[in-house]
């Protein structure tokens, strides 16, 4: 996954913004980020599209 990687390189405190047409998405996302303990700030659809807004925090 992405996300994974792109939080490896961001720094704590950092928002990265992910956005998938995948409707598993909307659940794996975030379960997650719960499990590693960022923090999911925003999701949201727009369009068929998801957007989710998520700060690392550690």
């Amino acid at each position: 996954m992405e996300l994974i990687g792109q939080m490896k390189l961001a720094e704590v405190g950092d928002e990265l913004e992910v956005l998938s047409t995948d409707k598993g998405s909307a659940d794996d996302i975030p379960e997650w980020i719960n499990k590693v303990g960022h923090e999911l700030l925003d999701s949201f659809e727009e369009d068929g599209v998801l957007h989710l807004v998520v700060k690392k925090t550690k």
